[in-house]
């Protein structure tokens, strides 16, 4: 990438593919963005560059590199697989890290507990937003990633009053559902998956309660 690429990139401010983050110093922080890449459809991770849209770059980049690649190896699992690059900043001497992630074919990634997060969490890229996926949304993950398996669904009672529903409104949660079919969560649960595993159904994961709609 060149300098004209990178003041193109940063332009379009950050996005479902693109993050900015201005140091490395505190990695665990950063490492919900590499998770969230890797278990949607892949991203860029620049460092050294402002949210205001500023290129500022890093004095010391092999430090940051360091820090921010140690920490993804230590607590990113299953370790994601990801390219860097350096762009040097001719008249301020300082660089920019950039980190590609791709779409990984072995999600779902969590990171691991540290001293940022109490327990391991999965996360996915909605927006310019890392969202914590839910039970449902790592089981969509995994299972997606099962090419040869064909997935089925028996449309039964419980299917016809989720249609009915969508086919008046717009949307659904998983706790409206399980209310309006009578059905305990768990069963609630495993029927949205499978209908969006399907296609029937999309998700549409959010930071209080994901989102289903018709396909």
């Amino acid at each position: 990438m060149d300098i004209p690429t990178l003041k193109k990139l940063v332009k379009q401010g950050e996005g479902q593919y693109l993050e900015f983050k201005l140091k490395a110093t505190h990695p665990e922080k950063i490492l919900k963005e590499f998770v969230a890449f890797a278990n949607s459809e892949g991203g860029t991770l620049l460092i050294g560059v402002r949210d205001d849209l500023l290129i500022e770059g890093l004095r010391f980049p092999d430090e940051d590199e360091f820090l921010l690649s140690r920490a993804v190896e230590r607590y990113c699992f299953p370790p994601i697989t990801y390219e860097i690059e350096r762009i040097f900043l001719e008249d301020s001497e300082k660089e920019i890290l950039i980190f590609t992630i791709p779409k990984s074919d072995n999600s779902p990634h969590y990171v691991l507990a540290n001293a940022e997060l109490p327990e391991n969490k999965a996360f996915v890229r909605v927006g310019d937003r890392c969202v914590q996926a839910s039970k449902e949304m790592r089981q969509i993950l995994k299972e997606r990633k099962k090419e040869k398996k064909s997935f089925s669904f028996h449309y039964g009672e419980k299917e016809n009053i989720l249609l009915k529903y969508l086919h008046a409104n717009t949307q659904i949660t998983l706790n409206k559902f399980a209310e309006i079919a009578n059905i305990n969560k768990n069963i609630a649960s495993r029927t949205l998956v499978l209908l969006v595993l399907t296609n029937v159904l999309k998700i549409y994961p959010d930071e209080m309660e994901d989102v289903f709609k018709n396909v």
